[in-house]
């Protein structure tokens, strides 16, 4: 079926549903409406429609999958979440703000949430940097997670690992920038909800004008430190979390085993809730709001104690 939507010839020869959505404005009435479709390994290509209402059948066979009935087909929408097509029900590519649409060769879903936000994939298999390419970050800063619940360890995944959707605990993904570079009374929801889902104890501080949350007996890298275990303590700024938290503060101090002293940039005390803390001068200025939080801040503290030399 195709829809009408002009009653007219002066359709323009090709209207690019995406550049339409970039520039805010509807889209013209058009011979042909410019979508990009993706496979499972997310490679892109263009794909020309002569109807701005397809169904998910229309899509499929104009993609030239050879059997429609095969497939799956999802719209990946602006928050980058997924969006099942039915087979024979229209999608109206003029009011959803969607461009891009993912397709496997399969009948079954596998769901999972990543940085909070729930997707749907149509293959038991994914790979780290597909995870990346699904949260919208740069696979080159950013590393993705899987989250263990239940006071576990999370697991890193690395860009070529392949992940097993299909297993049980595999559900729950974070993403966090990579690096660091040297140099409230309560928390938000998530934040505890992170906190309380990996066993983490932790209170929130105040001193003076100053907010912190103090995360209790953090376990150490097995040998890397004169101590097995620290409070770490994190200064939560005015506007956190839209603003991101700078540096983390240790309790007792650090030094290197068997180096027998402080890391670099990690020898000059805070005094903060009249503990003389042992600042750890590591930075980034990159910060999503909306996305990172507490989480995020563990694990560059993760990262930063694992790395130090």
């Amino acid at each position: 079926m195709q829809t009408d939507i002009s009653g007219g010839d002066d359709r323009i020869p090709l209207e690019d549903v995406g550049a339409a959505i970039r520039e805010g404005r509807g889209l013209r009435p058009a011979l042909l409406y410019r979508i990009v479709v993706l496979d499972e390994e997310l490679n892109e290509r263009h794909l020309d429609l002569n109807d701005p209402v397809p169904t998910g059948r229309q899509i499929l066979q104009t993609a030239a999958a050879r059997s429609a009935d095969d497939y799956s087909i999802y719209a990946i929408l602006p928050s980058g979440e997924f969006e099942d097509l039915r087979l024979d029900e229209t999608y109206d590519l003029r009011g959803r703000g969607a461009e891009r649409f993912v397709i496997f060769q399969t009948d079954r879903a596998f769901k999972f949430t990543i940085d909070d936000r729930q997707l749907e994939w149509g293959k038991p298999i994914i790979s780290g940097r597909v995870l990346k390419a699904l949260a919208g970050v740069p696979t080159d800063t950013y590393d993705v997670y899987l989250e263990v619940r239940g006071g576990g360890q999370d697991v890193l995944i690395r860009d070529t690992d392949l992940i097993d959707l299909g297993k049980a605990g595999i559900e729950r993904f974070i993403t966090l920038i990579r690096d660091t570079t040297e140099g409230l009374v309560a928390l938000p929801e998530s934040d505890q909800r992170y906190l309380d889902s990996h066993g983490i104890a932790a209170e929130v501080v105040g001193d003076g004008p100053h907010v912190g949350v103090v995360l209790k007996q953090v376990s150490l890298p097995t040998g890397k430190f004169d101590y097995p275990s620290a409070d770490v303590l994190v200064i939560l700024p005015p506007g956190y979390p839209d603003v991101a938290p700078d540096m983390f503060f240790c309790d007792p101090w650090l030094r290197l085993v068997p180096a027998g002293r402080y890391p670099n940039c990690a020898d000059q005390p805070h005094v903060f809730l009249g503990r003389r803390w042992q600042r750890w001068s590591r930075h980034n200025s990159s910060w999503r709001p909306g996305i990172d939080g507490l989480h995020t801040m563990i694990k560059r503290i993760e990262h930063a104690l694992e790395e130090a030399k």
